[in-house]
């Protein structure tokens, strides 16, 4: 797996980074220190990922915030374990609900589409589970970071000016007020290098440290969470927060070409990763760039999303087994479908996304796959007064069609697009990999997972190759450094290809990979964003 392809054309300009004792690598390279710093200060891997979500909450919010929701894959002690930290639709939230207010659809942004928050109780979850120091330590870094201000990295302040842009446009009403209030400088987005603070999101994170973030969903933050939803007709309020906790889980895999590929089962789409790799199983490609290779996996991808978008939910809701869709027998009929001809599948409106991930590791072997995201951006818009909770709006993501197993109902988990991967070899530790951004996400892991395996790729090149992205019908995004070649053979075929110059809409990844000899961490982080890697 640690190797390069000579025949690959489009060779990494950044190296592969190698460490002993610890690594983190994320979006961010503010929060990458801050995971570092933690490490030195004598935390494991746990720790140091808590301490880089919560950083990133403040140096990148345009991709998370406190009012997300999160989930982790955390190798200790020899065992690989699940946590489900997203948030169930309120306790008031249903059709006859919305329909009542004038709504057919779940409304964008809002109150309406908010579902309870899950990143604070992640933090306190990992803490004590797993953790060496205490909570508020872990978040000491990013406090500082929103009390004394931190410079705004540049693809931050591009993806900031855009949701600026959009708010601006679309939302109008005063409970809107706050999120400008928060999140723009002299009425405007700030710019590459401006210095930013942020001090009800410092206090806000000094509460949820010392209380183990107890104050978010028993406290004066849920209270307050509370009383706003109330004076804005939204479903959200205080007792669906004291009743939520997260869920530890069973990780879902497949045998991938030698390797054990995990997910996080439903309500995540890890499951539509791990069935398009199932499908892949029966494929053998030595070469990465070639139309052949492309087709295959889009239209593998495309048959795995067809069964996602149409039976993944709260899995307590499904209607069909999970080893069902993950068998070998199924993986085989499913593959029959592929031609050398694209196909269109269920066709699917996808959203736009804002996620952060980040992966981890110790010298003590412990290592961390996490993702926190507030879901397009900012998420709904809503920001609560005097401290810096801007809520996601993940309850986008049901459906209101009445036989669906994703249909919306109170605390109920919604169909949710951010996954965190993790490579496991004869019940060993490879290591965690992620690729945020919505939909992209699965097929972000099947083509780095394919990379590193199928073509032999070091980690910086698995992440820094091109990408292409299924949007629906026969529709796909490809990243401009595709060859023109390989473009027009798949138009032939019948893709409808789009070359899209915007990278951001290829997934953000970041990737680390132990020598199972040696002990050796090398690691990768992504050039479509600030991505970065700290390590000593």
């Amino acid at each position: 797996m640690n190797k390069t392809n000579p025949n690959y054309p489009y060779a990494s300009k950044r190296s592969v980074l190698y460490a002993k004792n610890g690594m983190v690598a994320t979006s961010q390279p503010l929060a990458a220190m801050a995971g570092l710093e933690i490490l030195k200060k004598g935390g494991n891997a746990i720790d140091s990922a808590i301490a880089t979500a919560a950083c990133l909450t403040v140096v990148e919010p345009t991709s998370n915030g406190i009012g997300g929701d999160a989930f982790a894959l955390v190798w200790f002690q020899d065992k690989l374990h699940g946590l489900n930290s997203s948030g169930y639709a309120p306790q008031l939230m249903s059709i006859d609900a919305l329909q009542s207010r004038g709504f057919n659809s779940i409304p964008k942004y809002g109150l309406l589409p908010v579902t309870v928050p899950g990143i604070p109780a992640a933090w306190a979850a990992l803490n004590q589970k797993f953790g060496k120091l205490s909570l508020i330590e872990c978040l000491r870094p990013a406090i500082a970071y929103a009390k004394e201000g931190y410079p705004v990295s540049e693809h931050v302040a591009k993806h900031w000016q855009n949701a600026y842009d959009i708010y601006k446009k679309h939302l109008s009403g005063e409970e809107f007020n706050e999120w400008f209030e928060t999140f723009t400088f002299n009425s405007k987005a700030p710019n590459t290098g401006d210095i930013v603070k942020l001090p009800h999101h410092a206090k806000t994170l000094e509460l949820i440290g010392v209380s183990n973030s107890k104050a978010f969903y028993e406290g004066e933050l849920a209270e307050l969470i509370d009383a706003y939803s109330i004076k804005y007709n939204g479903f959200i309020r205080k007792s669906d927060l004291i009743s939520y906790q997260p869920l530890w889980v069973d990780p879902i895999s497949v045998n991938y070409k030698g390797y054990d590929i995990c997910e996080i089962p439903p309500n995540g789409q890890g499951m539509v990763a791990l069935q398009a790799l199932n499908i892949m199983n029966g494929f053998n490609f030595s070469v990465k760039e070639n139309e052949e290779t492309y087709h295959t996996q889009i239209e593998a991808m495309k048959l795995a999303f067809s069964d996602g978008l149409s039976q993944i939910a709260d899995i307590f809701h499904m209607n069909k087994s999970i080893v069902q869709f993950l068998s070998s027998d199924y993986a085989t009929l499913r593959r029959k479908e592929i031609s050398n001809i694209c196909k269109e599948p269920l066709p699917y409106d996808f959203q736009d996304a804002g996620t952060v991930y980040l992966c981890t590791a110790d010298k003590e072997g412990n290592m961390v796959s996490f993702i926190q995201s507030n879901y397009m951006g900012f998420g709904s818009g809503i920001v609560i007064p005097n401290t810096g909770i801007a809520l996601h709006n993940r309850g986008l993501n049901f459906s209101l069609e009445l036989n669906h197993p994703n249909l919306l109902k109170p605390l109920k988990r919604p169909y949710h697009t951010i996954i965190p991967g993790f490579i496991m070899k004869d019940k060993q530790a490879i290591g965690p990999f992620g690729v945020m951004g919505g939909f992209m996400q699965p097929q972000g892991h099947l083509q780095v997972i394919m990379n590193l395996i199928d073509f032999n790729m070091n980690p910086q090149a698995a992440i820094d190759a091109p990408r292409w992205q299924w949007m629906e019908g026969k529709k796909v995004m490809v990243e401009p450094t595709v060859d023109k070649s390989i473009i027009e053979a798949l138009i032939k075929r019948g893709h409808d290809i789009h070359i899209e110059h915007e990278l951001s809409h290829f997934g953000r990844g970041q990737i680390i990979l132990k020598d199972l000899k040696s002990g050796v961490y090398a690691g990768a982080s992504e050039p479509r964003c600030d991505g970065h890697i700290a390590l000593y």
